[in-house]
């Protein structure tokens, strides 16, 4: 009886190892573990400031402002079918010379998407963009950061870089901007001290719908602009070696 009590315990916590090595390798953003995904080099003088679920109408057009002011170019991860809505502003993202990434159709969690839809998620979004802003795309955000073994050999077939970060909060739903800069601030000067660059994750969009406020965001975006502008280098991620 002890011997069978001791082997389910043994399994059950296998399993639980199991389900939590898997979350690690799909869910942490610097896991390596199912592929290779672009997070930042050992060049810690450079930082780099992406935007995720866009294009946003009530927030993406503050945002290109800021930029402009402070001649900075950034990276924008666009969803799919918010870009098929505001393919004005998408375009204007590209000409104002901002690099622009794939973040799926319709913003799903990858390791849990079935392989056909995380192929029509992927290269929908491609295509669009691609016709949008005249330019094939090179660069992916798996949403969630979440991906699997497919997901990366798939991008990569479709020639994109995937693409994860190593600076990031929780700016969707903090209203202070504040304390979203102060957490910032915290990792990329963590990443100085280690010797790396930073790859920042801001939001311009929500995932659950076009319109999402990101006054926060924003603002955020502008004090970072305003903190690092003299000491380090802003970048897009073509910037950096895969």
């Amino acid at each position: 009886m002890a011997a069978s009590i001791y082997g389910v315990i043994g399994v059950a916590g296998a399993t639980g190892l199991g389900i939590g090595g898997f979350a690690y390798a799909s869910h942490w953003p610097t896991s390596q573990i199912f592929g290779r995904t672009l997070i930042a080099p050992r060049n810690p003088g450079e930082l780099a400031l992406t935007f995720d679920d866009g294009p946003n109408p009530a927030w993406t057009p503050r945002l290109l402002d800021i930029l402009a002011e402070h001649n900075v170019c950034a990276t924008f991860f666009m969803v799919g079918k918010f870009a098929k809505a505001e393919p004005e502003l998408a375009r204007r993202v590209a000409d104002s010379g901002h690099l622009i990434g794939n973040h799926t159709w319709s913003h799903p969690d990858l390791s849990r998407t079935r392989e056909a839809n995380v192929l029509d998620e992927l290269t929908r979004t491609n295509d669009l963009l691609a016709k949008i802003t005249g330019k094939p795309l090179r660069y992916f955000r798996p949403p969630f950061g979440a991906r699997r073994p497919y997901v990366l050999k798939l991008a990569r077939r479709l020639g994109l870089i995937p693409v994860t970060w190593n600076a990031m909060t929780t700016d969707w739903k903090e209203l202070s901007a504040d304390k979203i800069t102060a957490s910032l601030v915290r990792k990329i000067d963590g990443n100085q001290s280690s010797g790396y660059a930073s790859n920042i994750v801001l939001h311009d969009g929500g995932h659950r719908g076009i319109g999402a406020d990101r006054g926060p965001s924003v603002t955020t975006a502008a004090l970072l602009l305003d903190r690092y502008a003299s000491s380090q280098k802003f970048v897009t991620l073509d910037a950096w070696p895969e």
